[in-house]
């Protein structure tokens, strides 16, 4: 690691700190990708504070050349970069998140809530207190006046799949295989917190040399129960209406092949979630496109006359299932590697991995095709809206989301990737946008948190270098979360950020109204304020090193996004957008509890609809 270093060749030792060994463990990951190996760690996101810089920050330049160390300008930005390397890489790489104590840590606290409610994994390493006490309380400490044993990191624990405080360099012997352990598992897999105590980071121990050995992890296919397997066999032979909907499951597992394959082969239509968007092309003849809350029309008429449901790796969260209510009597499968999901909503369950159980349901059921119940007339209905939706003149009126995302669409060629995460923004693209490659669609909403985007887009080029990465952003999560434009900057990797000004938060806005409320304190004209922002995001952009213009129009929008296409460095591209216009077509209820008493009509009228639609649930006794 360092020439301080040294081995102890008569007991087969290194004399390393524990940061040093932590650092040389690491490097020696591997996995294996498509029959190659590759180091598992792609490298380490650092902001140093004095919880971290002196020994976590000396043994990550020592192993700068295998691990190398990239600069970020937030906690939260840099973890969310991390993030969206690992779910653009299909969980099969990762990286590593470190930070001081205080407040560098608990920035990343929201990331890493990201991070498990995605099963995506990262390894984060915040500095801690002293195990020793020494210095106690240390900068930044946070001081629990009834437990001696508590720290900021403590707030991890709730948003970690494993988590550990290193007070002593020999226990990293055992967390460090235990945390790998975890992100591997694909039943287990989402982020890692190894707080590590400030003063053991720097601590020697004369490890194992055999500890650091280079080890390969294979990924593991677990297969269905038999029985399990049977059961979901039986119930497709005897289904009049069937449907499959596929999640990110499908994705992570590679089994769009197998999925497609077992679709063309039986007939079954196939409808997708936002995580599972572009498993099957938008054009392929099974597919319905996008399911519940945010889903086509076609989807959605097949989910609800479906008697047979079977999730693919879904975690069937509510804007997947309509908040319950899109298949209620349907009988409801669910295909997972975690028990925990393949039970919901009183599923059926089939716990095992989406392209093993794909190819043996393929088997059992080599002599079935399903009857032919889905509507492709509907489909074709359906990409009509699309196209009627998307399309936008130059007129000076101001454009919806949707008008934008066509004139996006046509000015990118099929290797585009596109990256959003909050707002209104998810559910146009979930509807609308056509991807015909199964890595062509990145959006975070599991957690749908405002600020991943651009964040959330350099962690995607950093895994797909060669390929266009657009960012698309409301003016509201760009606020929220900026800095790490800047660092696509500094560190050459180029994205084009297609930035919506609809002056507010306009999605909330509209659900806002319609459950009865006026326009408060969401739009800025509907927020206290003694005078409107006028925010020039393009001169911002310019700030931070990009390439930025405004667009008055989706002709300008076009032109602008053809030069950023050809720029040699980040780039943002400005439109101003309609806060109230949103596609009508498709779509499903959602549950969104609107008050039981009010002193207005409108909101009252809302409730009254709403304790009708509560009905619809699925009842799960």
């Amino acid at each position: 690691m360092s020439a301080s270093n040294t081995r102890d060749t008569s007991t087969d030792t290194l004399r390393l700190t524990a940061a040093q060994a932590t650092m040389l463990w690491l490097a020696n990951q591997h996995v294996v990708i498509d029959g190659d190996e590759v180091p598992y760690f792609a490298g380490v996101w650092a902001i140093f504070g004095h919880g971290n810089v002196a020994a976590v920050g000396e043994a990550l330049h020592a192993a700068r050349a295998a691990l190398p160390t990239y600069r970020a300008h937030n906690e939260q930005g840099m973890a969310h970069a991390a993030i969206a390397y690992a779910k653009q890489m299909r969980r099969r790489r990762a990286m590593v998140c470190t930070t001081s104590i205080g407040p560098g840590a608990t920035n990343m606290v929201t990331a890493a809530a990201l991070a498990h409610v995605n099963r995506l994994p990262v390894l984060l390493i915040p500095g801690d207190v002293y195990a020793s006490r020494r210095p106690d309380p240390v900068l930044q400490q946070v001081e629990d006046f009834s437990d001696g044993t508590a720290s900021a990191n403590d707030c991890f624990r709730p948003v970690s799949r494993y988590f550990d405080r290193i007070t002593r360099p020999e226990q990293i012997l055992d967390a460090l295989p235990k945390a790998l352990a975890t992100m591997l598992d694909p039943a287990t897999c989402g982020p890692v917190t190894l707080a590590f105590c400030q003063d053991v980071q720097a601590e020697a121990f004369d490890y194992p040399a055999n500890f650091f050995s280079r080890r390969t992890w294979h990924p593991r296919r677990a297969p269905a129960d038999a029985h399990e397997l049977d059961a979901l066999a039986s119930a497709l032979r005897a289904a009049k209406r069937p449907l499959l909907v596929a999640g990110g499951g499908v994705l992570y597992s590679g089994a769009e092949a197998a999925l497609a394959a077992f679709a063309e082969r039986t007939g079954l239509p196939v409808a997708e979630t936002q995580a599972g968007k572009g498993a099957l092309p938008w054009n392929h003849a099974n597919t319905l496109g996008s399911i519940g809350v945010t889903g086509s029309s076609a989807a959605n008429a097949a989910a609800s006359n479906a008697d047979v449901v079977v999730g693919i790796g879904t975690r069937l969260q509510d804007f997947t299932t309509g908040s319950r209510s899109l298949f209620p009597d349907a009988s409801l499968f669910q295909v997972n590697v975690q028990a925990f999901d393949a039970h919901k909503h009183g599923a059926v369950p089939v716990v095992g991995d989406a392209r093993t159980v794909l190819a043996s349901l393929d088997a059992a059921l080599v002599d079935w095709q399903a009857p032919q119940v889905f509507d492709r007339d509907a489909v074709t209905q359906w990409h009509a809206a699309v196209d009627i939706a998307t399309q936008g003149d130059n007129a000076t009126t101001l454009p919806s989301d949707a008008q934008v995302i066509g004139a996006v669409q046509s000015s990118f060629d099929d290797d585009v990737i596109v990256v959003c995460a909050a707002g209104g923004l998810p559910g146009e693209l979930h509807k609308l946008w056509r991807t015909t490659r199964s890595d062509g669609y990145h959006l975070e909403y599991g957690f749908s948190c405002m600020g991943y985007e651009i964040a959330g887009g350099l962690g995607v080029k950093l895994s797909a270098p060669d390929r266009d990465v657009v960012v698309m952003v409301g003016d509201g999560s760009y606020l929220m979360m900026n800095s790490e434009l800047a660092t696509s900057v500094m560190l050459g990797q180029k994205l084009v950020v297609v930035l919506l000004d609809n002056r507010g938060y306009g999605c909330i806005n509209r659900l806002q109204q319609a459950t009865g409320s006026p326009g408060f304190n969401n739009l800025l004209v509907d927020a206290r304020h003694e005078t409107l922002p006028d925010i020039d995001f393009a001169a911002h952009a310019r700030s931070l090193g990009a390439l930025a213009e405004k667009a008055t129009n989706l002709g300008e929008l076009r032109a602008a996004l053809a030069r950023a296409r050809a720029a040699d460095r980040s780039s943002v591209v400005v439109i101003d957008t309609d806060p109230l216009k949103t596609t009508e077509a498709g779509g499903w209820w959602w549950d969104v509890a609107v008050p039981e008493v009010s002193d207005r009509p409108e909101v009252n009228a809302a409730r009254r609809d709403y304790e009708q639609r509560i009905r619809m649930k699925r009842n799960l006794s």
